[in-house]
Order: structure tokens, then sequence, then C-alpha cells
């Protein structure tokens, strides 16, 4: 499928917490209302293709997180906190009290697995794309990072460009071989931006490549994850994030997945991470399979 010929979206900025967040939407307004939250360093057109392979009536709503996309970039370190609390201002403008059916990938699960255990009144349905969580590296001591984050402050960050659109779009090819041309187009042209000096990079704050200063627990996470009540569903890519940290640790795989007292996993086969690009007719099978069961 050619991207010239995929579904439209629309655009809008509503102000959340003070800041400008842009806001994708797909579908009519009077459809039954589907969040898709995107992950880190990408933006809300990453979903195009599984919208464009949904074959019921949704109302999609997909915001761009704050220093990604077309939403307000801070031009200083991000707190992981702010996410769900963003979220939960996005809901109160679009959900209107009615408990939401989330689809987060990557970080956008992170955001929404945990903010489900938060709030679980407010997520009727939770689907997680290829995350379970992160294994922190042995060395991760809070003095060493803490020490890196400092550092950064001083040598502010940038991320790598490209000489123009044609290049970015061999370079997403080339990252992802799965990746058709025509995708990869489509991508450059939505995900990216034009630099100050001409050159293209991806649209997201520089600031997001700066580590966190603080040593990440799954414990708290899991906790978290405990206390979520929605019936959730974890799509896995077979050639993913979650077979790559846990495959050859099934147990500590199940005790992750048995956080979530309704639970079910389905796996997408011939995928990578991003495979809301890789395959998107089979993640749009798998999330209407479980969204109609509510």
């Amino acid at each position: 499928m050619h991207y010239s010929v995929l579904k439209p979206s629309t655009t809008e900025r509503i102000t959340i917490r003070g800041l400008e967040y842009n806001v994708r939407r797909w579908g009519r307004a009077q459809a039954p209302q589907l969040f898709l939250l995107h992950g880190w360093m990408d933006s809300s057109p990453t979903f195009q293709f599984v919208v464009d392979a949904l074959r019921q009536d949704w109302q999609v709503i997909a915001p761009d997180w704050r220093g990604f996309g077309g939403s307000t970039w801070l031009g200083h370190g991000y707190w992981f906190p702010d996410y769900y609390a963003d979220l939960d201002a996005l809901l109160d403008h679009y959900a209107q009290g009615q408990p939401a059916r989330l689809v987060g990938h990557s970080m956008g699960a992170a955001v929404a697995g945990v903010y489900a255990g938060l709030r679980p009144g407010r997520v009727a349905q939770l689907v997680m794309m290829d995350f379970l969580g992160l294994k922190p590296p042995p060395e991760a001591e809070a003095p060493v990072l803490l020490d890196k984050w400092l550092d950064a402050q001083a040598r502010p960050p940038r991320l790598p460009t490209h000489a123009d659109h044609a290049a970015f779009v061999r370079r997403l090819c080339a990252v992802n071989p799965r990746l058709a041309p025509d995708k990869a187009a489509f991508l450059a042209a939505h995900v990216g931006r034009m630099a100050g000096d001409g050159r293209v990079e991806m649209a997201c704050d520089p600031w997001h490549k700066v580590p966190s200063p603080f040593v990440y627990r799954i414990e708290d996470v899991m906790a978290c994850w405990r206390q979520v009540t929605a019936p959730t569903l974890m799509v896995i890519a077979e050639q993913g994030y979650v077979t790559e940290r846990f495959g050859d640790d099934a147990a500590e795989l199940r005790r992750r997945l048995d956080c979530f007292a309704d639970h079910r996993v389905v796996t997408i086969a011939d995928a990578g991470h991003n495979l809301q690009h890789d395959q998107p007719e089979q993640v749009a099978a798998a999330l209407e399979t479980f969204l109609s069961r509510a």
C-alpha cells in the first residue's frame, strides 16, 4: 500500500499542563475511542499503517508526547512521571470521565502500564506492545548515573542529521530491513524535520538522549502493574525487545507477566521492535480481536 492513499488524519493543538500538545486523530468523532501512545524517539504518525489496517470503526487519538513531534520541546531534561500526569490530563480532555482503551508501544507502553495501575478506574483495556520493563545494567549505580547526567548538562546533546529526505529514507531502511521503501518515505516525511542547517533529523528533542540520573527499579514498576485491573494484552514482537531481553529467561518473563491479573499474550511473527511498521496487519488484527471483547 502506498502512503499517498492511506487513511487521512487531522491534528489539533491543546494545552496540557502548560505545554502545547500536538494530537493526531483518525476516524469519526462519534466512533469508539482508541488511544495510541508512541514510543521513545518517535511520534504519532508511527501508527499510520496500523490505523490503515483496522477494519472496525474507531476514533483514534494519538498524542505526540512532550518533547516529541509537534508537541512542546523543553530544551532541557525530562522527568518520566510527567508522562503519567500528561496522560491523566489527556484523558480528562478527550475521554470525559469514561474508562479508556490504551494502546502503548515501547515507552508508550511503559507509561500506559504504570498509569493503568495508578488509576485503574480510568482504563478499560490495556495493550502493551513489545515492552515488559527494562533490565538495568549491572553498573547502574546512583553515583555513576548522576555523574553522567551532570556531565551532560554542560554539553547539550545533539541528534544525528542527514543530508536530505532521501538520505533519511535510506537510513530508516538500513536500521530496519523489513521497512518497505514507501513506508520509509512516509515516516521520513512525517517523523522527521528540517534542522537549522537544512539537514534532516528526527523530530525529537535531543535532551531525550540524556540518560536518567535515577536507577531503574523494576520492582517499583511491577508494584504498579499489580494494581492493574483492566484486561491486558501483551503484543510481543518475535524478534523485538521483549524477546531480546527475556527470551533466555522464562522465569523472569513469567514473573513480569504474572503481575497483570487478567492478561493474554500474542506474538507477532517476523517483526522487530517496531512491529507497527513491520507487520501492521497482524498488529491491527490482534488489537481488534482483543478490544472487541469489551
